[in-house]
């Protein structure tokens, strides 16, 4: 009986392990994206200032 509520509590350690770095890689891939993300929006904000041209006005 103790074995099996030792090996119970590893796999269940084990489990935890498994699925915290799981969520931990998919936290950080999000993270990543979303960084990636800002900058482009940046980008291409900036370049529209930059770019100038002829902006029409909405009357």
């Amino acid at each position: 009986m103790f074995w099996k509520i030792v090996g119970a509590l590893i796999v269940a350690w084990v489990a935890f392990m498994i699925v915290g770095s799981l969520v931990g890689f998919l936290v950080k891939a999000v993270l990543v994206i979303a960084i990636v993300a800002g900058v482009g929006v940046l980008g291409a904000a900036a370049y529209r200032g930059l770019k100038g041209g002829n902006r029409k006005q909405i009357r």
